[in-house]
């Protein structure tokens, strides 16, 4: 025998093991996903002129067990930047007004360039009441940018997953307009800008 014959056969080279993707590269992923299901709604839908609003809520079966437009909103109470709750039966109950939900994360970047926008159409339209509740999201990192960004209108937490459990998104940022007798009369995935808001609450409350 050689002494290629004795000679150990040569090692495999390691198989490098796949690394866990971030979450913001999962995150950006499905917002890509989101966006082309948008655009193929848009062309299904028709029309230029059609409003985010209208192709989202068209589109929202695709959200799976997410309350769509013409469902009872569900109930849930939260605890708030200011250190009060908010419960939304209790909202409309006392006060009445619409109600503009907004769920986002401090790690969602349209999330988070959203905000001012909603900020402004907030004190344009105080007939609605706003707040945007932080899901997905830990509690110090959501607190500590909502005092970051500081908007005025009201911010709550998630803590208990109620709100998550209750509206589960397609995507994030994610908008309900609540009316006043608790039914849901339009749903809106992904980021809009104050425009966008103000057609979207025309279009829904006249």
């Amino acid at each position: 025998m050689t002494d290629a014959e004795h000679a150990p056969a040569p090692e495999p080279p390691d198989t490098p093991q796949p690394r866990e993707l971030p979450r913001w590269v999962l995150w950006v992923a499905g917002v890509v996903m989101v966006g082309s299901l948008v655009g193929l709604g848009i062309l299904l839908l028709g029309g230029d002129d059609a409003t985010p609003s209208t192709t989202f809520a068209d589109l929202s079966s695709l959200a799976g067990d997410a309350p769509a437009a013409e469902d009872q909103a569900p109930d849930f109470t939260v605890p708030t930047l200011d250190g009060d709750d908010f419960t939304l039966s209790t909202h409309l109950a006392e006060d009445g007004r619409p109600v503009f939900l907004n769920l986002w994360a401090s790690w969602c970047f349209p999330c988070r360039a959203e905000m001012p926008d909603i900020d402004a159409a907030a004190q344009e339209h105080q007939e609605v009441k706003f707040i945007g509740v932080a899901v997905q999201d830990s509690t110090s990192d959501a607190t500590d940018f909502a005092r970051e960004i500081n908007v005025q209108y009201a911010i709550g937490f998630d803590v208990d997953d109620v709100v998550e459990k209750g509206y589960p998104a397609l995507g994030m940022p994610s908008t309900y307009l609540i009316s006043p007798d608790g039914t849901i009369l339009d749903v809106i995935i992904g980021a809009v800008t104050a425009e966008e808001i103000d057609a979207f609450l025309a279009k829904n409350l006249g």
